[in-house]
């Protein structure tokens, strides 16, 4: 029998651990029972739960929501690429937007991946499923703010028709990309999709993706890299981590490394040809799609290498509770 203290909220300790179990199971189930469609009925499950609105914009229609990026990463796999969009809340109150990196399976393209590299890629989907879980918080707990879910999902595979090295790709914030690695696939997700929460001015946008294996070489695989353009919000969620054990870390972003994402015939590059700061050029890459707002980007493994207390082997929900306490603790509670 669990005996809480009375200082315990005895309804956010079950969501809590509801939204963390959502984040892990979705990222431990196998890409063949996990493809973008199946991410998309996770996603209208929870929106039906919570009463939320939800619209998905599916294969060529990409194209016509000028998301070239989002269309180009997925094109080839047999279940077609999407961007799922789930609103909830009083729209009068503030505008937090998160955004989850939704790569079902990722085999790196026409740039393949060894068979090592390639074996766990079933949870290159785990930023989307955070970004789920830290949804379902937030709805389940009735903060009163205003919840946009952004959830771009594609299949990374290899057909005739996948994109290539060296294409040139037209995004949403109509900044054109050269291809230089089409294993460096997340970041062209998430540019789009980060260009149009940027777009509605929100209050704060919160991404998160299993990005690179740079940040795990710099911070471990039991930390998140975190990056942001608020120098205080980052060292504050990284006293938040602490607090709720669930651990970040704040990473440079070095604007003089900007010269690594160069192109000479698009605006940048998706991948840099040096192997140093790929950590810090992946997120120097996103933030040329953000405007002028506060936005924080998570780069994390969302997998336990190792079984500890309250942490099996497998998928994790990482950075989702340092952001949930975060944002009760700004935005307060409502008991609407």
């Amino acid at each position: 029998q669990l005996i809480l203290p009375d200082s315990a909220d005895a309804a956010e300790l079950v969501n809590t651990v509801a939204a963390s179990n959502l984040a892990r199971d979705l990222i431990n189930t196998p890409a063949q029972d996990m493809a973008p469609s199946h991410l998309q009925a996770e996603l209208e499950a929870l929106a039906e739960t919570f009463d939320a609105e939800i619209n998905t914009t599916v294969g060529d229609a990409l194209l016509d929501l000028e998301c070239g990026a989002i269309h180009a990463v997925g094109r080839a796999a047999a279940d077609a690429p999407r961007l799922m969009d789930l609103t909830w809340g009083n729209p009068d109150h503030p505008k937090i937007t998160i955004v989850g990196k939704g790569v079902t399976f990722d085999s790196g393209g026409l740039n393949i991946k060894p068979s090592g590299g390639m074996r766990w890629m079933k949870k290159d989907m785990g930023g989307a499923a955070i970004a789920m879980g830290l949804g379902y918080l937030v709805m389940s707990q009735g903060l009163p703010i205003r919840l946009r879910l952004l959830i771009p999902a594609a299949e990374n595979a290899v057909a005739g028709n996948a994109f290539r090295p060296g294409d040139v790709l037209h995004t949403h914030k109509g900044l054109t990309v050269e291809i230089d690695n089409t294993d460096a696939e997340g970041r062209l997700l998430l540019c789009d999709a980060l260009s149009m929460a940027s777009s509605e001015k929100p209050e704060l946008i919160v991404d998160y993706a299993t990005l690179t294996g740079a940040a795990r070489g710099a911070v471990g695989a039991e930390i998140g890299a975190l990056f942001s353009n608020d120098d205080a919000l980052g060292q504050e969620l990284m006293q938040l981590g602490r607090t709720e054990d669930d651990a970040v870390w704040p990473m440079p972003l070095h604007d003089a490394y900007d010269y690594m994402i160069k192109s000479h015939i698009a605006d940048l590059a998706n991948s840099a040809a040096s192997p140093y700061a790929g950590a810090v050029t992946a997120a120097l890459f996103l933030k040329r799609f953000i405007d002028d707002v506060p936005w924080v980007h998570f780069d994390v493994m969302a997998f336990n290498i190792r079984k500890r207390p309250g942490r099996p082997e497998g998928g994790e929900a990482m950075a989702l509770r340092s952001v949930y306490r975060y944002l009760a603790q700004r935005f307060g509670a409502t008991d609407e």
